[in-house]
Parts: C-alpha cells; sequence; structure tokens
C-alpha cells in the first residue's frame, strides 16, 4: 500500500512539474509578444512584374484609395490560387463595367510558400496590372493571421475583405457582408438620406465587422464528421466562448468584411499569427465596441485544406496565449 502511495506521489508531482512547465512558457511567449503590435519592420514595397519598378505600400493610416480591397494569403497554393483568383476578378470587372464608381484592388500575400505560389501569383500582376492586383511576399511562413494582417495594414480599401485562396466561399457573397455593412452605418450611425448627400461621409470611417458564417451547415457537418471531430470541435468551440466571449458562432470561417476605420483598430492590436487570429479579432471588436455582424455564406469543401486535427492543439496554444496576454494586460490595446 505504502508502494502504491508513493507511485501516486510521484505521479502527481510529475504532473505538477509539467503543468508549471507549459504555464512558465505560456506567460514567457505572452511577454514576448507584448510589442508584437507594433509592427516595426522596414516599409515593404510591390513590385510591378511588367516595368520592374517598385512601387511604395500604402499605409492603413492613409485615406482610402479604392473602394473594396480584397486580401488573400496563400501558403503553397500553386493550384488552387489560379481559381479563386480568375473568378475573383471576373466578378470583380463585371462590377466595375455595371457601376464605374466602383474601384478594388487584390492583394496576395504570398506566406513564404515552398512551390510555385509567387510566380503563379505575379502572373496576374501582369495581366492585370500592378494597380490592381499587388503581391506582398513575406519571405518565410509566420502563419495565415500574418499574412492577413500584412494585406490589411497596406491595402488601400474603404472596405476590406479577407477570402481563402481556396475560392471555398464564392467571392459575390461579399456582397451580402457589405450590404449589412452599410444597413448597420445607416442605423447606428445615423446615416440616412441626408448624411449620403454629404460628400465628406466616407463608410470607411464607421468601424464595422462583419463576418461570414457557416453555422447554417452545422447541423449537416456533425452527420458526416466523426464523433471524435465533432467531439473535439465542441471543445474548441467552448474554449473560444471562455476566452473570447459568445456572439459569433464561427469565428473560423475565412470570409470576413472590415471598414477601413475597423481594420485600422484591430490589425494594428492583433499578435496572434496563425489559427486563432479570428478569435482575438472577436475580442478586440467587443473591446472596441465595433458592431458585429454574423452572416450566412455559402461554403463548399475544397481539397488540400491546411487545417487538420493536428492544428487543434496550436489553436489552444494561441488561445491561451491570448487569454494571459490580455488578462494580465501584459498585451497593451492602443487605439
Amino acid at each position: 500500500m505504502g508502494f502504491l502511495f508513493t507511485v501516486a506521489e510521484i505521479l502527481i508531482s510529475l504532473l505538477c512539474i509539467v503543468l508549471l512547465g507549459v504555464l512558465s512558457a505560456i506567460v514567457l511567449e505572452a511577454y514576448r509578444r507584448r510589442h508584437n503590435h507594433a509592427h516595426l519592420e522596414a516599409p515593404p514595397v510591390f513590385e510591378d512584374p511588367n516595368s520592374l519598378k517598385k512601387v511604395q505600400c500604402p499605409s492603413i493610416h492613409d485615406p482610402a484609395e479604392r473602394y473594396i480591397s480584397l486580401i488573400v494569403p496563400a501558403y503553397n497554393e500553386e493550384h488552387r490560387l489560379p481559381g479563386a483568383i480568375d473568378e475573383t476578378m471576373n466578378y470583380l470587372k463585371q462590377r466595375a463595367a455595371k457601376d464605374k464608381s466602383f474601384s478594388y484592388e487584390v492583394i496576395i500575400v504570398d506566406d513564404g510558400s515552398k512551390d510555385e505560389t509567387t510566380r503563379v501569383a505575379f502572373n496576374f500582376v501582369k495581366k492585370h496590372t500592378v494597380d490592381n492586383v499587388r503581391v506582398i511576399l513575406l519571405g518565410r511562413n509566420h502563419g495565415k493571421g500574418e499574412a492577413i494582417r500584412k494585406g490589411m495594414l497596406h491595402a488601400r480599401g474603404e472596405l476590406l475583405l479577407m477570402l481563402d485562396a481556396d475560392g471555398a466561399t464564392k467571392v459575390n457573397d461579399l456582397e451580402k457582408l457589405e450590404n449589412q455593412i452599410h444597413v448597420v452605418a445607416r442605423q447606428d450611425f445615423h446615416y440616412g438620406d441626408s448624411a449620403s448627400n454629404d460628400s465628406s461621409f466616407r463608410i470607411s470611417d464607421i468601424p464595422i465587422a462583419a463576418f461570414g458564417s457557416r453555422a447554417h451547415l452545422e447541423e449537416k457537418a456533425l452527420a458526416t464528421r466523426k464523433w471524435y471531430r465533432n467531439f473535439l470541435m465542441k471543445g474548441f468551440h467552448l474554449v473560444v466562448i471562455l476566452t473570447a466571449g459568445s456572439g459569433i458562432r464561427d469565428t473560423q470561417c475565412g470570409f470576413k468584411m472590415f471598414t477601413r476605420a475597423a481594420a485600422r483598430k484591430l490589425f494594428t492590436n492583433v499578435r496572434l499569427k496563425r489559427w486563432c487570429f479570428d478569435v482575438e479579432l472577436v475580442f478586440l471588436c467587443k473591446w472596441f465596441g465595433i458592431p458585429m455582424m454574423e452572416i450566412s455564406v455559402n461554403w463548399s469543401e475544397i481539397p488540400g485544406s491546411k487545417v487538420n486535427m493536428l492544428s487543434i492543439p496550436n489553436m489552444l496554444w494561441e488561445l491561451a496565449l491570448m487569454s494571459v496576454g490580455y488578462r494580465t494586460r501584459m498585451w497593451k490595446i492602443h487605439c
């Protein structure tokens, strides 16, 4: 009996040591990232592959020069990117042909791809000019969150849409998010007929966020996924609620739109660089009081997803960093 108690004491001691080690690692990493919002890297440039001239990157702090910017993060997407960008450009060109006031840009952020993604992206710049399609090269892989952050910080749009390179959500669904943003602007900010005649009013000045959602597809997904995947996803959603609060059912959909004012507040503060930056965006929206809406979008499974069950531990790690960083006030939020 004494032997069993000794073994139990050893196991409990080892467990306490492991937990203490994990907690220490979380606190140290959160402390290391305390200034990550500053983004003091040298100003990037766009390269025009036709003229080989450097085009200086704009800043999110500059006035908007386009109506909408579409930011596409890409990591090893040489096969899926062409179809998604072709569909996107066709939609944007058709809309611009119908509405002469409609202006746009597409920003492809190559997150350190090891395949031919860079070549594919620059082919679109050659085809559509650097004024309509731009490529940002991150050099090495940082994560989807960092790629989107970089694109947002150097976009020119009044509205900024992030969308995945796989084309899982049809690009014309952006109109659902766009329309709801205008509705909220009218309701919450008294943007009515009188404001619409005011040439000084711009939707870019009103902080609003619209989140595309696949929550309406959840019942079908639950029926087709393995039981353990449903268990893990439900557990992850519970952790998300505990970390960032409720309000958005599908935080991980890669189809989100922000006004320029909202993007300026959010992406100059966001610190998480990989999968859970979406959760941090929800947290920051609540902290700033930025109106959020969740809007159902059409979505289809595209082969080649980078997310798998091994991503769950990484997600939990980031959520733990975020919780410690903000709760201890190591992560300062700058307005």
